[in-house]
């Protein structure tokens, strides 16, 4: 990157630090990431979080580990669908192979070495018996026996080691009021930890980019009533990630806000996705995800980076700052996940009843979610309550989507006075007018 794309990009990645200091992520680490070549700038990457004030738990898989180690045994594993059975003979090698990885991963986060990225972190790691297990029982006459699911979450102390600075570690194993010690699906676990947290984030890692469609292309976000239709493994997307789709339909439809899915093969995915406006990865979100709201002064750097690039295509009328500044008042914006992707503004003529739809943009990121036509219809709300009876827009490209949301052509003559007299000849934008 040169010197001036890094200075830009950092830039641009200030609202996101901003936003996610004092944040709470819980991050599902998969065991096979763990034994990735990518696991030590994965580490780093979650240090950096650490260092700009976000709270961590990271909730640690060992499947293959434990694989290793029952194999190792000479034991044969059981499995029904996907879930490990857990006997009194494999629970020895369960146990040794959940705690060397945890091992692993504190070591790793306990890192300084100078000349390295993680020198002068001083990050303070803590595990305990965080998660309560229960067996998972007899299900279709099979008995789990150490298998078990999540009873609760003693969430009370997983914040007291927050509030102290700390990343939690927490692995896949649930201790019982009874002593006993049950193997869960470290998956279930990152749930109901972000659940009982009211985390702000659940991150799954995961071997790919994320969710693919019917065509291939990665699924950048999907609101959570949107998750059902790929529930239905295809070739597209194997179970695993149908899986991880599932426990982020899950944590969202029970109080976290999104969830996001990211590739463990791919140095940089973490950052990429939390601090890029294109993301590398797959959102899931929540509906309150959105927020359409009055633009204020503090936004006029958001709305700037939105629209230059279009006003640079000929698509915009250019706005100075200081013009934006003034007309702040005028502008609406769409905020996913405090990031601006949208904004229109909506200007008045005296006293007619004829307002006027004007610099309308979406990011092209978020094109084709239907963001646009929910900012357009808060515009008519608002439009309404100030008394316009009709709204206009002028444009030079984008006729046709305006035409589909119900905009008619229209003379400039039909445009108010004020508006006529100051109309660029040189543009010749189309006008369109659309009845409230």
């Amino acid at each position: 990157m040169a010197n001036n794309d890094y200075i830009n990009w950092f830039r641009a990645s200030s609202p996101y630090i901003n936003a996610y200091r004092g944040k709470t992520f819980v991050v599902y680490l998969p065991g096979e990431a763990i034994r990735h070549s990518n696991f030590h700038t994965i580490i780093q990457d979650l240090a950096l979080l650490n260092s700009l004030g976000v709270r961590l738990v990271i909730v640690h898989g060992a499947r293959p580990q434990i694989d290793e180690q029952i194999s190792a045994a000479g034991i044969e594993p059981l499995l029904v669908e996907r879930t490990r059975v857990t006997d009194a003979e494999s629970l020895p090698h369960v146990l040794h192979a959940v705690g060397a990885t945890r091992c692993v991963l504190e070591s790793a986060l306990s890192t300084g070495l100078p000349n390295s990225p993680m020198h002068g972190a001083d990050i303070s790691v803590l595990s305990g018996n965080f998660v309560v297990g229960m067996p998972k029982g007899v299900i279709d006459g099979v008995d789990f026996q150490f298998s078990g699911k999540v009873r609760k979450i003693a969430d009370q102390n997983l914040v007291q080691a927050l509030n102290n600075n700390a990343i939690v570690v927490i692995s896949s194993l649930g201790y019982s009021l009874t002593g006993e010690i049950f193997n869960i699906p470290a998956s279930e676990v990152a749930s109901e930890v972000a659940i009982a947290l009211g985390a702000d984030k659940l991150i799954t890692f995961i071997h790919s980019d994320g969710l693919l469609d019917t065509h291939d292309n990665l699924v950048r976000q999907l609101r959570v009533s949107q998750c059902p239709n790929y529930f239905h493994a295809n070739d597209k997307n194997d179970t695993s990630i149908i899986s991880s789709l599932k426990s982020a339909y899950t944590v969202c439809n029970r109080g976290v806000p999104r969830a996001q899915l990211i590739n463990f093969c791919q140095s940089g995915a973490l950052l990429g996705e939390l601090f890029t406006r294109e993301g590398h990865g797959t959102l899931v979100h929540s509906d309150s995800y959105e927020e359409i709201r009055p633009a204020t002064i503090d936004d006029v750097g958001g709305i700037l980076g939105l629209i230059e690039p279009l006003e640079e295509q000929g698509i915009l009328v250019r706005r100075s700052r200081e013009l934006l500044e003034r007309e702040i008042n005028q502008f609406y914006i769409l905020e996913l996940d405090g990031t601006i992707i949208g904004c229109a503004g909506l200007y008045s003529f005296g006293d007619s009843d004829v307002g006027e739809l004007a610099c309308v943009a979406t990011h092209p990121n978020h094109q084709g979610y239907g963001y646009a036509p929910k900012l357009l219809n808060k515009i008519e709300i608002e439009a309404k309550n100030l008394g316009f009876k009709k709204i206009f827009v002028l444009t030079t490209q984008t006729a046709h989507w305006f035409i589909e949301q119900g905009f008619k052509p229209a003379d400039i003559s039909d445009l108010p006075a004020q508006k006529q007299s100051a109309y660029n000849f040189q543009r010749l934008s189309k006008a369109f007018i659309k009845n409230l």
